[in-house]
């Protein structure tokens, strides 16, 4: 046991050099940091010295037993991980409650772009956040406005570059971790031929969109928007009822084409970051046909979101944070999945098909108790992937791990 009482084990990050820095940071602390590779790119990006480093290359079968004999090597007291769903996590955040074990989860930050979200035991539809309106008033008044970001520049180049080594180590995989499965359900080469493709397209699409929005928000009739998540999102896969966004699409179109006003419009937007494997105008066109709805969809790859936000008769999302940004522009919000702001006055509580003829706004009161309660107890000011950005996450996220309580089991 290290002299400050705390045992990290660190198992799988984000591709970038967070996570390693992020381990010499606690070690210089002088907590004990143990590291788990599961396959090439977790060798290639930690740095050898923070402490000791154990490889698993059994089935995955294997691995709970694997852990726990960590846990018990090492007295360990707290891990790590980035993602509660990946299959290499599971087996562990299931079982270290019984064992008294603290789990600290990063993701993407609830808010962007100047934050990542650092919460124990689980995120996104796992976390222990409350789904109780009063709670997040009376959180809400006790707590001061949140502070004003540190901002940084980061540039998506910088990420791809990480993620691009990050996979090319993993070509040793076969050899070096033969049993290792990547968590996502689409293989590098084929996400990176299709970024290539649908980004050297924007220029030719973004004039385009830009005129269809301008008619959107210039025009007269309503419209709603649908903003479209990325399939391989563990948000999709991991904490919703659907498949897809085919599935999404079909269930909101059919339930737009019953119900909505006959002179409302629906804006389907793609994810910025969509690889562009799907055909969505091909989905949408036959889903059009397929409930009359010809003339009444218009689709984007791209475009600003708040400008459409600002005009938005209401929004319709599975659990996307772009759900968050709506409720900030005090759009009306539906979410047909479960999220964190899935609660009575801010979102929706009745069916999709009520939703198109009349939608509740918000209650503002209630979004800034809920907006500066999220803050504090799950975000921290930094990013993963460029060098500001991570030395700032770096920073604080050290001082969140190893406290006794967390913000938020303070207030709870």
């Amino acid at each position: 046991m290290t002299r400050q009482g705390r045992s990290f084990l660190f198992l799988q990050g984000v591709c970038s050099p967070f996570y390693p820095r992020l381990g010499q940071h606690l070690a210089a602390e002088g907590h004990r940091v143990v590291k788990v590779h599961f396959n090439g790119g977790d060798t290639l990006y930690w740095r050898r010295g923070s402490g000791p480093v154990r490889t698993f290359r059994a089935p995955l079968d294997a691995l709970p037993a694997f852990i726990e004999s960590l846990w018990e090597r090492y007295a360990i007291t707290d891990q790590v991980v980035f993602g509660d769903r990946r299959p290499v996590h599971r087996a562990a955040i299931e079982g270290a409650p019984a064992r008294g074990i603290r789990s600290h989860v990063f993701e993407e930050g609830y808010f962007r772009p100047f934050w990542i979200t650092l919460e124990r035991e689980g995120v996104n539809g796992h976390s222990l956040l409350p789904r109780d309106p009063a709670w997040f008033r009376e959180a809400g008044r006790q707590l001061p406005e949140p502070p004003a970001p540190q901002r940084f520049r980061s540039n998506f180049r910088v990420r791809a570059v990480h993620d691009v080594l990050y996979h090319l180590a993993g070509l040793a995989n076969p050899l070096a971790f033969p049993h290792y499965r990547n968590h996502a359900p689409i293989t590098a080469p084929v996400e990176y031929a299709g970024y290539l493709k649908r980004f050297s397209q924007l220029r030719l699409w973004k004039p385009r969109d830009r005129k269809r929005i301008h008619g959107l928000v210039t025009g007269k009739r309503p419209f709603f928007l649908l903003p479209l998540q990325l399939n391989t999102d563990a948000q999709i896969r991991d904490h919703s009822p659907f498949a897809n966004m085919q599935e999404v699409m079909e269930r909101v179109m059919g339930s737009f084409a019953a119900c909505a006003p006959p002179d409302a419009l629906l804006c389907i937007k793609n994810h910025p970051l969509d690889m562009g494997l799907v055909n969505y105008p091909r989905v949408i066109d036959r889903l059009a046909r397929r409930y009359a709805l010809e003339g009444r969809i218009v689709y984007l790859e791209s475009g600003n979101l708040n400008t459409l936000l600002k005009r938005a008769a209401g929004t319709v999302t599975v659990n996307s944070t772009v759900g968050m940004v709506s409720l900030e522009h005090r759009c009306p919000t539906l979410a047909l999945s479960e999220a964190i702001y899935n609660m009575a006055g801010l979102t929706a509580q009745g069916s999709l098909d009520e939703f198109w003829e009349s939608p509740p706004p918000p209650d503002d009161a209630l979004f800034r108790c809920f907006h500066d309660t999220v803050m504090h107890t799950t975000q921290i000011n930094g990013g993963f992937y460029c060098r500001r950005g991570i030395e700032l996450a770096v920073e604080n996220a050290g001082q969140r791990l190893t406290v006794r309580q967390s913000p938020l089991e303070a207030l709870l």
